[in-house]
């Protein structure tokens, strides 16, 4: 059976699947990214126990933070590499051993330097999920199911420290720190071994000469054939690195600094902050799930792929960004809270949307590698931003000063690449600009023969 795919006012036919395992993968991938955000938030949650146990000031605790996304970069590159040479169900499972051998040595008593070691690693090995679950998705989906597609793994990034929030912060004080991440790699263990009885018996590398077929039926740009850097000199690519660097400067503050900041800055006892941290998790999925559908919807009604991906994730981050430097400047009480809520639950947006418009115009074979370049690109946001923060805080005369002012700046640094991120990326526009670069090439090519 064939489905019609409307990409650039033309029409496609490709084959519909009919792997009955996709959305069992689905739930098996948001539990993944589950625990991928989980252990991003272990460290936030147990951010005054830390603090107490190593004596460590904001400065020293902001580099603490931003320690997990310091090989961050090099992991999306390098690692994203070598994953799509390797079956999508090998891929994931080493990805989730390599998380819990990274989390076992700061399940006991520990030095600093353990723990940094633990952070840096675990950011190394962490990188490339989130261009292995897009691809992964985006090859076993047609364009209209992507977004909601990916909406669902990519609440994971919610669903993670929204159930983590409450149940490590009641291991930590009922325990200490290193018992949350006793939890966390009992979990992930169960995990690796449901995903390697459930996921496709595939070989270990991927057939030489073309992706293995299960993971090419919504290959709709399979007749691109450009160079790879041709792909990252396109508007579109910054575009998306744009928008996925507003949507992270969310994400890396809302893991490391939201529960220190409703402690610290707004006065919020730890039991209370255990209770508020899961809001902007849970808000967060709603929108998310919402923006996967009405992107979805737009697409079939006829509107472009710049309206549908890159102007929607574009307006939600303008709101975002706007509502962290209201916060910022408001007294404390429910208004306030309220912009916090809104501000911390726009970020996975980007990471789906976006995401999605890219596929509109990527063959199915550069996906994965260009989802890691664009995640080598915004971990940068991951590096400054808690770094910052914590510096802005420690030296600023009160931590609500520091806080106030640390939020503002952000709010603005949001609002200015989520517009621009929101113009640049055309995914319509870029499918046809890549079309003539392939019919030159071809051209080129013939004459050389």
């Amino acid at each position: 059976m064939s489905v019609p795919v409307m990409l650039s006012g033309s029409t496609k036919m490709v084959k519909t699947p009919k792997n009955s395992k996709n959305w069992g993968l689905v739930v098996l991938l948001l539990i993944f990214f589950t625990m991928n955000f989980a252990d991003k938030a272990a460290v936030g949650l147990a951010s005054e126990q830390i603090r107490e146990s190593m004596n460590l000031n904001a400065a020293q605790y902001g580099m603490l933070s931003s320690a997990f996304f310091w090989l961050f970069a090099v992991g999306a590159v390098v690692l994203t590499a070598v994953l799509k040479r390797i079956s999508y169900n090998w891929a994931a499972g080493i990805l989730m051993l390599t998380w819990i051998m990274s989390m076992l040595p700061v399940t006991v008593p520990t030095t600093f330097g353990v723990l940094l070691t633990s952070r840096i690693l675990l950011g190394f090995f962490e990188s490339p999920a989130h261009a292995l679950v897009q691809s992964i998705l985006h090859e076993r989906f047609p364009p209209e199911k992507r977004a909601l597609a990916g909406a669902i793994v990519n609440s994971g990034s919610s669903v993670g420290p929204l159930l983590a929030a409450p149940a490590l912060t009641w291991v930590i004080l009922t325990w200490d720190w290193h018992a949350s991440f006793i939890l966390l790699s009992a979990i992930s263990v169960l995990w690796l071994i449901v995903w390697m009885a459930y996921a496709d018996k595939l070989p270990f590398f991927k057939p030489k000469g073309g992706v293995h077929a299960k993971q090419d039926v919504y290959d709709s740009n399979a007749d691109i054939n450009v160079p790879f850097s041709r792909l990252l000199m396109s508007r579109s690519f910054w575009g998306l690195a744009a928008l996925s660097f507003s949507g992270y400067l969310i994400s890396s503050l809302k893991v490391t600094w939201l529960p220190s900041f409703l402690h610290e800055g707004l006065g919020y006892s730890t039991e209370m902050v255990g209770l508020l941290v899961p809001i902007p998790y849970a808000v967060a999925i709603v929108i998310l799930i919402s923006a996967g559908i009405v992107s979805g919807r737009l697409l079939k009604k006829g509107y472009s792929s710049r309206v549908a991906r890159s102007f929607l994730t574009a307006g939600f981050l303008l709101f975002s960004g706007v509502c962290m430097m209201l916060f910022a400047e408001l007294p404390p009480g429910p208004l306030q809270l309220a912009m916090v809520v809104a501000a911390f639950s726009i970020n996975s947006v980007a990471f789906t949307i976006g995401f999605a418009g890219a596929s509109d115009f990527l063959p199915a074979r550069q996906r994965t590698a260009f989802f890691g370049c664009i995640i080598a690109l915004y971990s940068v946001a991951g590096m400054i931003a808690p770094l910052g923060l914590g510096i802005v805080v420690e030296l600023a005369a009160t931590p609500t000063e520091g806080y106030a002012n640390g939020f503002f700046v952000v709010g603005i640094l949001i609002c200015v690449f989520g517009v621009a991120g929101g113009l640049l990326l055309d995914p319509a526009r870029e499918r046809e600009r890549l079309l003539l670069l392939t019919q030159k090439y071809e051209e080129e090519k013939a004459q050389r023969a």
